[in-house]
């Protein structure tokens, strides 16, 4: 297949800017692959869905305030997103400045909490820099970083209002381990009162961690889907976890992924079990799923990888109809934005 096969044309209008008024307000479209059904709905309808040896499965990582600001030694200003920690105080970045930096550019972030050198350039573009400060990195940049909200959603990142909504509802409630430099966007629909009335009916929920990387908005640029090299995430399962899924399957029960993150730590292995490291596996179709039985998922960009993964989970033209859909109806779109429902 083409990557020009996956692209869709989106009204700008479409894009979610903010979050709904109130988390657990978003429209559920509901894909049947069974019927080819397409309806709506809304995500607390989600329990109507399910049954009492079903299970829910959520990504529990948590988006650390990834973008900082500074200047250079010389003066000009800069902005840097935090990709990943390769060792103490070591840390790969995106630095967006008028200039290219330089290896051994200074540079001082968070209203001088942090000094940087620059050290170094992956092949990829990004830059590997050295962190010194005199409290803890982690505590400064809780302090004075912001969280990297994806690039269509254009926002002042320095309003006050707009920050304090930001830092509530761009994480899930369940947001625990501290990784991600992106939120685990179905996540963000769920309320207490949802997963309580969901636990009501018998159904379990179970946690994995993927640590989702900034490859996630990364459009697939090569001309066959099949040339596209994946990025990698850290994931992990615990035995607790493995157990529960395992013990669902062998009751005949499905496995509702919560999130491509979550389909995508799942189908990482060949059977379940505790296990942590590096995934880049790149689902597309065709691809036989081992162990996802439904998805809860946002609507995602055109040529993604991650729309290519509900493809091969739906069938191409039953999800690009849905789309079709879903833009007549004027469903909101990407991180803000509703949700859908795979069956």
């Amino acid at each position: 297949m083409k990557t020009s096969d996956f692209n869709f044309n989106l009204p700008n209008s479409l894009i979610a800017q903010i979050p709904s008024k109130n988390r657990g307000d978003s429209r559920m479209l509901v894909i049947n692959r069974k019927n080819n059904s397409i309806t709506h709905h809304y995500i607390k309808d989600l329990k109507n869905f399910l049954d009492s040896n079903d299970i829910l499965v959520f990504n529990d990582t948590k988006v650390i305030p990834a973008r900082l600001f500074g200047n250079k030694k010389t003066g000009g200003k800069i902005e840097i997103l935090l990709l990943n920690e390769n060792e103490e105080n070591e840390w790969n970045v995106l630095i967006k400045s008028s200039r290219k930096p330089k290896i051994n550019d200074e540079l001082t972030l968070c209203d001088g909490s942090i000094y940087a050198k620059v050290i170094g350039f992956e092949e990829n573009g990004s830059a590997l820099i050295k962190i010194s400060c005199d409290k803890s990195f982690l505590e400064i940049i809780n302090l004075k970083g912001y969280l990297p909200l994806p690039p269509y959603i254009k926002r002042d990142y320095f309003d006050k209002n707009i920050l304090k909504i930001d830092n509530e509802r761009y994480q899930t409630i369940f947001a625990n381990k501290l990784g991600a430099v992106a939120a685990p966007t179905a996540g963000l629909h769920f309320t207490t009162k949802l997963i309580n009335e969901i636990k009501s009916k018998g159904v379990q929920q179970t946690f994995v961690t993927l640590h989702v990387g900034l490859g996630t908005f990364k459009p697939v640029n090569t001309e066959s889907i099949y040339s596209h090299k994946m990025h990698s995430e850290w994931f992990e399962i615990t035995r607790t976890t493995a157990n529960k899924l395992n013990n669902i399957k062998k009751n005949n029960g499905k496995i509702f992924a919560v999130g491509s993150t979550c389909v995508r730590t799942l189908e990482s292995q060949k059977e379940i079990c505790a296990h942590h490291g590096e995934t880049d596996i790149f689902i597309r179709p065709p691809y036989n799923f081992k162990h996802v039985d439904a998805i809860v998922t946002n609507f995602h960009l055109p040529k993604s990888s991650l729309l290519m993964m509900m493809s091969a989970f739906t069938g191409y033209d039953l999800l690009m109809k849905a789309y079709e859909e879903a833009i007549k109806q004027k469903y909101r779109f990407y991180s803000y934005g509703d949700c859908m429902l795979i069956l």
